[in-house]
This record gives C-alpha cells, structure tokens and sequence, in this order.
C-alpha cells in the first residue's frame, strides 16, 4: 500500500488517540488512587484516635466515621441495591430511612470490628480502570492486622454526576459484601411475610465476625 500524505495523517491520528487514550486512563488510574488513599488515611487515623469514643459515646463515634467516609462512599446508592426490586414498592420515607438505617448497621459492624481489631495498616495497591466504562474502577487494598494476616479488599468505585469518585461496593476477602446485605434484606422480607416497613424497621445491625473477614462456616 502506497503512503500517501492522506494515510500518513491518518496513521498519526490514530497513533494520537491511542497515546490519548492510554494517558487518559493513566490519569484517572491516579486520581481514583488519590482519593481512596486520602479517605483511607483520614478514616484509619480518626479510628486509631477515637476508639474510646466508640465505647463512651457510640453517636459521636458514628458522626466521626460519617465525616471521614462522606466523600468516598455513596451510601444512598448501596441501599438502594441492598433493597433491590423492593425499593419500588417502597415509599420516598421509607427509602430515606432505610439509608439513615442501613448506614448505622456498617458503621456498628465494621466500626466494632475495626476499633477491637487493635493496630492494623491499610495498604492501597492498585487501581484499574473498567476498559468498557472509563467512569468506572476497582482498586485493590490490602488490611493487615496486629496479628500479621491479611484480607485482600477490592473497592467498585463509579464516577457520579459530579465527576467525583465515590465507592458503590466492597470485596473483602472474597466476600461481596453488596450482595451480602441484599441477600439479608430479601430473607427478612421473607420472614415479615413482604412488609418492607417492618423490614426496616427492624433492620439488624449484628453480623458474625467471619462475615466481615470471608471465614464464616
């Protein structure tokens, strides 16, 4: 094939969007890194500083991990997927307390696992951008605790409206920890005959250990 001017420019325009497109995802590799890292920070150091807080004032405790995960985790868009087809029959109260609800039952069951687990490091290792969706990422951390094991933990993150990075789901050891609470949100519409209310109404925040870790029997 002859290389005319015409497919000599062609050739590097191709070549340009490629270099684009590979710089593009390398810069939202970093940026999605960034912002799990300066959220994982801040929340370990406010844990690490405010462990009695949990045990002398459980609310303000509550309020501390709110304001170190506020803009990282997309709470409404959790809950909404832990109600799944049940959230249409839901009312707009209803949606909203079950988010007010299903946020303390993280902040009871991790907050305690974390603040009893004694020292421990959060090590972020990587982010990949979904080729199919550049507005979508996991990125790979790594928890050690005092003891020295370790739990391999995925974050899903999505970019919003806003071009923000927020998390919409966790892997932690294996276990997706979204469909987990989906799971138990539809066994309890099981057990209260399909009354969504009575559902959230009495929504539990207690899950075993081995959950948290992916060592359950």
């Amino acid at each position: 094939m002859m290389l005319t001017v015409k497919n000599i420019g062609r050739m590097f325009a191709a070549m340009a969007m490629v270099a684009f497109a590979v710089v593009a995802q390398a810069n939202a590799q970093q940026e999605v890194m960034s912002v799990v890292q300066d959220s994982t920070k801040m929340l370990v150091t406010k844990l690490q500083s405010e462990k009695q807080t949990y045990y002398e004032n459980p609310q303000k405790f509550y309020g501390v991990m709110e304001g170190a995960l506020q803009n990282l985790v997309d709470f409404e868009r959790i809950a909404a997927r832990v109600m799944g087809r049940y959230r249409r029959e839901a009312s707009d109260e209803l949606k909203e307390k079950f988010v007010g609800v299903f946020k303390k039952s993280l902040f009871d069951a991790y907050g305690k696992a974390l603040v009893e687990s004694g020292e421990f490091k959060v090590n972020v290792l990587a982010a990949t951008i979904n080729p199919r969706d550049e507005g979508r990422a996991s990125v790979d951390l790594e928890v050690i605790s005092a003891s020295g094991n370790k739990y391999p933990v995925i974050y899903s993150m999505y970019k919003n409206r806003d071009n923000k990075w927020l998390l919409e789901n966790v892997i932690v050891n294996g276990v997706n920890i979204g469909l987990a609470f989906k799971d138990r949100f539809e066994q309890q519409v099981n057990v209260h005959n399909g009354d969504i209310t009575k559902v959230v109404d009495s929504w539990s925040s207690r899950i075993e250990e081995g959950e948290l870790t992916g060592e359950a029997k």
